[in-house]
């Protein structure tokens, strides 16, 4: 694994450090936006005086903060990999390139000892589990990773009721940052309740002391923070083409790991894009939010 100059100087002297995910650079977005909203995120940690640590895996190479030449790399370069924790080891062993998903910037950034990891959305369990049992592997990664992750909830095409039940059973503590309900990704809420709310950086940070001193299993905090009502792509919109997306999807029997592609694009263009800009709401939000936290979390001495 190669952690940048930048990265490591910053954690050696316990300055804050977030993690930022690649997979919206290389499949979220369309070129030449991609590297746009790259670099614009990376600005956002920068601003609140933090270093952001952009994570992709380049020629086998795991790499924890990448350079303008690297994030150009993700942005442009055809037929790259999602690559989950799962899918690093053989990325190593054969010198290939991808984008990580939260699965595999979760491991990184907590191997390289970064605390705090900003993203969209969240996989989870998918509608329909009983009978296919498709469920995220972000979800079994952070049940067993010390890491502080802060996202818009679970991408709204999925089982938001069961993936919280997931979440509860594999003791990963969620809480609502100045909300009491789970956001819907795009939606401001999804309507379903979250047992514990925060309403600083600083009681967040807390929370992930509270975590070390326990001393429990290696589990993560979700903060759970929502787009503004302003920004919200409007629920009757959203609830409709969702519901034209998923029937397209059992009629023309997409399953698998190409379900999730294929309801996302639905929504982009069955909202006229707006729910992508939904999407960037977020995440920016979610960068900002991040970036306060390591600050918070830094300071802790």
């Amino acid at each position: 694994m190669r952690v940048s100059d930048e990265v490591a100087g910053a954690l050696a002297d316990g300055r804050p450090v977030v993690a930022l995910e690649s997979t919206i650079i290389s499949h979220g977005l369309p070129q030449p936006r991609n590297l746009q909203v790259a670099l614009e995120l990376e600005g956002i940690v920068r601003e609140a005086e933090a270093v952001p640590a952009t994570i992709a895996v380049l020629d086998g190479v795991p790499h924890v903060g990448l350079d303008k030449t690297g994030l150009e790399r993700i942005a442009t370069e055809p037929d790259l990999r999602k690559l989950g924790f799962r899918d690093l080891a053989p990325a190593a062993a054969l010198g290939l390139s991808g984008a990580t998903t939260v699965s595999g910037t979760s491991f990184l950034a907590a191997r390289a000892g970064i605390r705090v990891f900003a993203t969209g959305g969240l996989g989870g369990v998918h509608r329909g589990w009983t009978a296919v049992q498709d469920e995220s592997a972000d979800l079994d990664m952070l049940s067993r990773t010390r890491i502080t992750v802060v996202c818009a909830g679970v991408k709204s095409i999925l089982d938001v009721p069961a993936t919280l039940q997931r979440l509860e059973t594999r003791q990963v503590t969620v809480v609502g940052y100045r909300t009491d309900h789970f956001p819907g990704f795009y939606l401001h809420s999804s309507g379903e309740p979250v047992d514990w709310r925060v309403e600083t950086p600083a009681e967040t940070a807390g929370i992930m002391r509270a975590q070390d001193a326990l001393d429990g299993p290696e589990t993560a905090l979700i903060v759970a923070n929502p787009v503004p009502v302003e920004l919200q792509l409007d629920p009757a919109l959203h609830d409709h083409v969702l519901s034209e997306a998923l029937r397209a999807a059992d009629e023309r029997g997409v399953t698998g790991q190409a379900i999730t592609p294929f309801l996302l694009e639905y929504l982009v263009e069955g909202t006229g894009g707006a729910s992508l800009e939904a999407n960037l709401a977020a995440v920016r939000g979610n960068t900002r939010l991040a970036a306060e936290i390591a600050a918070s979390w830094t300071a802790r001495i």
